[in-house]
């Protein structure tokens, strides 16, 4: 298997919900594949998801992954919607936080909803309309109409 097919330890914790501890008591084990990467970093195969997914992959979603780890914000929220589509709130949380902070207009808005309805987070209306004039600024038409509304509501 080449190094491309290989991601984070932090991926691969944040796809899974295994603890760092855990996964690093994997690998010292050779409980899971592995490789280190030339940047000396510890790098998890894609196929141990099968093993420890929460959610199930297709080739299509292993490249939506490979691009979320690289860094890309549009990957990384695309990510999210996947945990939020199944339930797991929690681990779609920290998909959007890395990518609204790479000013992803969508994940801010997508964040904006998780603290107005408590996903994956306490309900919290003041990060809710921090988040949502976010991503209103940042071009987001769904978190306009959103402000809009809560402006409205005021009056």
């Amino acid at each position: 298997m080449t190094e491309n097919n290989y991601i984070s330890v932090k991926s691969y914790t944040h796809l899974t919900g295994l603890s760092e501890r855990t996964i690093r008591r994997y690998i010292a084990n050779h409980d899971i594949d592995f490789l280190v990467g030339k940047d000396k970093r510890v790098m998890i195969a894609m196929t141990e998801l099968k093993n420890n997914s929460i959610i199930a992959f297709n080739t299509d979603v292993l490249d939506l992954i490979k691009q979320a780890d690289t860094g890309e914000a549009a990957a990384q929220n695309d990510v999210a919607l996947l945990f939020l589509d199944s339930q797991h709130a929690d681990m779609a949380f920290y998909w959007l936080n890395i990518a609204a902070k790479q000013h992803c207009s969508d994940a801010m808005q997508l964040l904006g909803e998780c603290y107005v309805k408590g996903l994956g987070v306490k309900k919290d209306r003041n990060q809710a309309i921090s988040w949502l004039a976010k991503a209103a600024t940042a071009g987001s038409q769904i978190a306009s109409q959103q402000m809009d509304g809560i402006l409205l509501n005021r009056h």
